[in-house]
C-alpha cells in the first residue's frame, strides 16, 4: 500500500478529486496518508478533515530560506513514509534536492497541454489567459512527474478540452477542471500506486496494461 501525501495552497478541488476516487474504491494499492498545505487558511485542509484524513501547515515563511523548507518538507514526508506526492495547487516551487529525493515520485497537474503555457509564470489564471490570448481552438490538462525545471518533467497523461466562443479565463479554468484535471489526476495516482508507470533514460514515460 502506498502512502501518498497531497501538497495544496487553496481550495483543494483537485485533492476532493482524488478522496472521491479514493471513496469510490478507484485509488488502487495506495491511500492519501497526508494532506499538506503551505498556508493555514487553505480550504483544502477542511476538506482533507471531512474525510478523516491528517492534516497539516508547513510554511515557507517560517524557515531561512527555500532550499531549508524544502529540506524540512522532504524530512517530514520521510518520517511519514511517504511513497508518492501529488501537488494539487502548490504554489511553491520545490528545488532540486527535494525532487531528488522524491525522483519519479511527484507529480503533478498543470492546466493546459504541456509543452504550451506552461513554465516559470504558467500558474492558475494566467495559463488560461495565456491560451485565450493565443487564440488557440484546444486546451487541456497534463499529469507529469516532477522534476527542478518548472513543469519540465516527463508527460504521464494529457487530456484535451475544447475552447468555446466567448471563454473567459474563469469559464475555460472550470471547463479544465471538470473535464480533465479531476479525471486525468486519480487516474494517474492509481496507476502509479499499481506500479503501471515507468520512465525511460531519455524521459518517456510508459503506461502497463
Amino acid at each position: 500500500m502506498v502512502n501518498i501525501a497531497v501538497l495544496v495552497s487553496g481550495g483543494g478541488t483537485n485533492l476532493q478529486a482524488i478522496l472521491d476516487a479514493q471513496a469510490r474504491g478507484e485509488i488502487k494499492n495506495g491511500r492519501v496518508a497526508a494532506v499538506i498545505s503551505s498556508n493555514d487558511t487553505a480550504y483544502a485542509l477542511e476538506r482533507a478533515k471531512n474525510a478523516g484524513i491528517p492534516g497539516y501547515t508547513i510554511k515557507k515563511k517560517d524557515y531561512p530560506s527555500g532550499e531549508a523548507y524544502c529540506k524540512a518538507l522532504a524530512e517530514f514526508l520521510q518520517e511519514k513514509d511517504i511513497g508518492l506526492v501529488v501537488l494539487a495547487g502548490f504554489m511553491t516551487v520545490l528545488d532540486a534536492y527535494f525532487c531528488h529525493v522524491f525522483e519519479n515520485r511527484i507529480i503533478n497537474v498543470h492546466p493546459s497541454l504541456i509543452p504550451s503555457f506552461c513554465g516559470d509564470g504558467f500558474y492558475g489564471l494566467h495559463v488560461h489567459e495565456a491560451a485565450l490570448e493565443k487564440g488557440v481552438k484546444v486546451s487541456g490538462a497534463t499529469v507529469h512527474f516532477v522534476n527542478a525545471v518548472t513543469d519540465g518533467g516527463p508527460i504521464i497523461a494529457q487530456k484535451a478540452v475544447a475552447v468555446e466562443p466567448g471563454d473567459t479565463p474563469e469559464s475555460l479554468q472550470k471547463r479544465i477542471m471538470a473535464q480533465a484535471e479531476h479525471i486525468l489526476l486519480p487516474r494517474v495516482v492509481s496507476l502509479f500506486c499499481e506500479g503501471k508507470l515507468s520512465v525511460s533514460d531519455s524521459g518517456i514515460v510508459s503506461i502497463a496494461e
